[in-house]
């Protein structure tokens, strides 16, 4: 069965929205993640709920951990992720909870790590006899 992580904000805190829930803290190669994990069932699904900017919202954009967030949501089994966002526009048409799917994106996080790669590893170069 697939398993769901839910990375959302304050909105998700609700204990309410989970059955059976649990907490759980995985530690990472990459640091902490922003929040414990909120573990439960929706509707008989597993999910996983993770505060992107931490419980208290005191993580800033450009601090959220993301390399570890993702890298604790494939250890603990997810195979899918819903991350949602609440953030503004620069339309004024746009208002307050209209639902968009983005094809613009300005990011101003870009002070942080994107990859996990971030070094190549030199690979042994190995020859047959013959060639």
């Amino acid at each position: 069965m697939t398993k769901i992580a839910i990375i959302g904000g304050s909105g998700l805190e609700n204990p309410a929205i989970l059955k059976n829930a649990t907490e759980l803290k995985i530690d990472t190669p990459y640091g902490s993640t922003t929040s414990d994990f909120k573990c439960g069932t929706i509707n008989g699904r597993e999910v996983a709920i993770l505060s992107r900017h931490g419980r208290q919202h005191t993580i800033p954009p450009t601090q959220v951990n993301n390399r570890a967030n993702i890298w604790a949501i494939r250890e603990i089994g997810c195979t899918h992720i819903l991350a949602t966002t609440a953030c503004g526009s620069l339309r004024q048409e746009i208002g307050r909870g209209v639902f968009v799917v983005l094809d613009q994106f300005i990011d101003f996080t870009r002070h942080r790590p994107v990859t996990f790669f971030e070094s190549f590893e030199p690979r042994e170069m190995k020859h047959t006899p013959n060639g």
